[in-house]
């Protein structure tokens, strides 16, 4: 009787460990496309770190990786990444690796000759959605792959198949699915600047509107009991139906190098530009419009009146907006009129198209900037409170190596750890509380 009560213990025992392992992975949070589950810049991982305390990071693991300034994504305790091969052949690549040990899953590479300007590697993030991973290079390569494996589900060359002109900067949007689309920005002839793809076919089921591209992402959003695809093009900011591509409504303002996302929040929606300043929308709930709360662009890039954010995408808390000007300054917007309250020069280096990449975490605000520095901080309207930061990555890349490099690609936060690469390695650093006290 006593061994069989024992075995029951240990079989109870053994069921609860299980059981607790599951609900750890299941509430984990994960960062399976760009900025994050929700698009928005948000994480909510409980059991991190909330002070660096002069530590560094105990490093999980490192591979090596090529140019891109894509963003790492994270699901199903996998780790995606894309990368560009420059000599003696020109390749992208796009990998797959073990979330835990970085181990390689698997990895694809396919020809490609850049023909744009800063051609360190891919720009648009993969996108992942339950078992397909999407990947969009910067010449226009539209992939489909089983998430797992690697295999080819479907692939498009949309240069080709849309006349593409490729701008610039190249293709950066990432991919958006939503319910069974796949939904990219390319700026293709004929009325395909956004077009919607069967997400597990790859057929067209819509296309919208006849613009020139931008580098911006869509995101999606619930307005007037409707599904609404937000997309900011060269020539506008237009919502579309998610299901149609019908443009439901539209607003004008013409982006010559707009790369931030458009950010929500309540029913206002928010954009700014390098060149071309920053354009408040109010959304109206019970119908399809949008109005137009302020507008502001500076005299020149150096001599700018509220915002004009180049890569970084601002965060708005509290009726007040957050963000990154056009040289590196570090602002604070009054939401409904524009006006400054404040600007600092701590957390980002003072360059031209300075950038720091910028997430919210509780209370905090935690910010990679171009350096390869990371920062815990609070933003309030009496100005910007550092907590703690801690050196994580070495800048690199031949484009800007007249400042010793950048780290232009956005972190990825996902499982208590962070996943952040250069144009020469993709690294994962624990943020959890336990492996930060282990290492004391």
């Amino acid at each position: 009787m006593k061994k069989e009560i024992t075995t029951i213990h240990r079989y109870t025992s053994k069921c609860f460990f299980v059981a607790l392992l599951l609900t750890s992975v299941l509430f984990a949070d994960e960062w399976p496309q760009w900025r994050g589950p929700g698009r928005n810049g948000r994480w909510q991982e409980e059991g991190v770190i909330q002070n660096f305390n002069g530590t560094p990071l105990p490093v999980l693991w490192r591979v090596p990786i090529s140019g891109g300034y894509n963003s790492p994504t994270v699901a199903s305790n996998r780790v995606y990444v894309m990368d560009r091969i420059k000599d003696p052949n020109q390749f992208e690549r796009v990998h797959c690796f073990d979330a835990t040990t970085g181990k390689e899953i698997w990895s694809y590479r396919y020809p490609c000759r850049y023909k744009v300007g800063y051609p360190a590697g891919p720009r648009a993030s993969v996108t992942i959605d339950g078992k397909y991973a999407y990947s969009l290079g910067t010449m226009g390569h539209f992939h489909c792959f089983d998430a797992k494996n690697g295999d080819i589900i479907w692939s498009k060359d949309l240069r080709a198949d849309y006349v593409i002109k490729i701008p610039t900067w190249g293709i950066a949007g990432s991919p958006l699915v939503e319910d069974n689309r796949v939904i990219v920005q390319i700026a293709g002839k004929d009325g395909a600047c956004i077009v919607a793809f069967d997400k597990q076919t790859g057929e067209e089921i819509w296309r919208a509107l006849d613009d020139e591209v931008n580098y911006s992402s869509p995101i999606a959003i619930d307005q007037a009991d409707k599904r609404v695809i937000l997309v900011w093009t060269a020539n506008r900011i237009a919502g579309l139906d998610a299901e149609t591509g019908k443009v439901l409504w539209q607003q004008p303002f013409s982006a010559e190098m707009g790369i931030a996302t458009p950010v929500l929040y309540n029913d206002y929606l928010f954009v700014s530009s390098f060149f071309d300043g920053s354009l408040l929308l109010k959304l109206n709930k019970q119908k399809m419009s949008a109005d137009v709360v302020w507008q502001r662009k500076g005299e020149n890039e150096r001599l700018t009146d509220s915002l004009h954010s180049c890569i970084s995408t601002p965060v708005i808390l509290d009726d007040y907006i957050y963000g990154v000007d056009s040289y590196g300054e570090l602002r604070c917007l009054e939401l409904l009129t524009g006006n400054r309250l404040w600007e600092n020069h701590d957390a980002v280096p003072h360059n031209r198209w300075a950038n720091i990449h910028m997430v919210q975490h509780d209370d905090n605000i935690w910010m990679f900037n171009e350096s390869g520095e990371l920062i815990i901080s609070k933003f309030k309207p009496d100005g910007y409170h550092e907590i703690s930061r801690t050196k994580i990555i070495e800048p690199t890349g031949r484009e800007l190596a007249q400042r010793g490099g950048v780290c232009w690609a956005h972190p990825a936060f996902a499982y208590k750890n962070i996943y952040v690469r250069n144009d020469e390695e993709l690294m994962c650093l624990s943020l959890s509380v336990d492996n930060n006290e282990k290492e004391k």
